[in-house]
C-alpha cells in the first residue's frame, strides 16, 4: 500500500465507518479498516473495496486497550502513516446521570475518548515525519450541545471537538489537518430503536440522513479541495444543530 493513498478507518465494520471506507476506496484510497474482534465481520467492506481495484487491509483493533492499540498501529504504520486517518469508534450507553453507572460512563468515555489516544497517538510522530496528512474525528451533534440521557456520550464527543481543535493547532505547520465531522441522527443500528415521531420535529429537514452523506463529508476533508481547512466541525444533522 502507498502511504500516500491509504486510509484508516477505526471502526469500519458498520454504518458510517462501513460508509466511509467505502467511499475513501471509490476516491481512490487503498484502505485499513478496524473493527473489534474477528476480522471477519469486514469480509463484506473488504470485497466491495476490492471490486473497485482497491487493495484492503482488515485490522482487529480494541480500541479500548491502550497497548495492544499502540502495539498494533505502530507496528502497522510507523515507517508508512496512513495519508488520512479517520478515527470513528464510539458506542452509546444512555441513561439519566442520576442513574448512570461507572460502568456505562467508563464504556462509553473509553470507547469514544480515550481510544482516540491510544489510535491516533502513536500516528502523530509518523505524520510528522512525513509532512503530510489528515486526521478527521467522526464527534456528534451530541457533543456540540449535550444531549439528556446522553451525558456520557455528550462528554466524549464534546471532548474529541476539544482534541480536534488543539491537535490542529499543534499539527498545522507540520501540513496535517486535523478536523472535526458531527453528524446529527444517521440510519445507523445506533438510531434504530429511536422514537422518530419525537425527534424528526426537532430536525429541519425532516428525516434521518444516511451514512453516505456522512462519509461524503469526509470524502471531502480528505481530498484535495479542503487544504485550507482545519480545527473545524462540520456538522451533518439536517439543521438540528445550527
Amino acid at each position: 500500500m502507498a502511504s500516500d493513498r491509504l486510509a484508516l478507518i477505526i471502526g469500519a465494520s458498520r454504518g458510517i465507518g462501513y460508509a466511509t471506507a467505502l467511499r475513501l476506496a471509490q476516491d481512490g484510497f487503498d484502505v485499513a479498516a478496524t473493527c473489534r474482534g474477528d476480522t471477519a465481520r469486514l469480509d463484506g467492506l473488504r470485497a466491495q473495496v476490492e471490486a473497485l481495484g482497491r487493495t484492503f487491509l482488515p485490522v482487529s483493533l480494541d480500541v479500548t486497550d491502550r497497548a495492544e492499540s499502540i502495539r498494533v498501529i505502530t507496528e502497522l504504520f510507523a515507517d508508512k502513516p496512513p495519508f488520512a486517518v479517520v478515527y470513528n469508534a464510539g458506542i452509546s450507553r444512555d441513561d439519566l446521570f442520576a442513574w448512570m453507572t461507572s460502568a456505562e460512563w467508563d464504556d462509553v468515555i473509553r470507547t469514544g475518548l480515550d481510544g482516540f489516544y491510544n489510535c491516533v497517538q502513536p500516528l502523530v510522530q509518523p505524520l510528522i515525519s512525513a509532512k503530510k496528512g489528515r486526521i478527521i474525528v467522526i464527534s456528534s451533534a451530541s457533543g456540540q450541545v449535550g444531549r439528556p440521557g446522553q451525558v456520557n456520550y455528550s462528554a466524549a464527543k464534546a471532548g474529541l471537538i476539544g482534541a480536534v481543535k488543539a491537535l490542529a493547532g499543534e499539527l498545522g505547520r507540520r501540513n496535517i489537518l486535523v478536523n472535526a465531522v458531527a453528524p446529527g441522527v444517521i440510519d445507523t443500528e445506533m438510531t434504530r430503536d429511536l422514537d422518530m415521531t419525537k425527534i424528526l420535529p426537532l430536525i429541519p429537514l425532516g428525516r434521518k440522513g444516511a451514512p453516505e452523506e456522512v462519509a461524503s463529508v469526509v470524502s471531502f476533508l480528505a481530498g484535495p479541495y479542503s487544504e485550507y481547512i482545519t480545527g473545524q466541525v462540520i456538522g451533518v444533522n439536517g439543521g438540528l444543530v445550527c
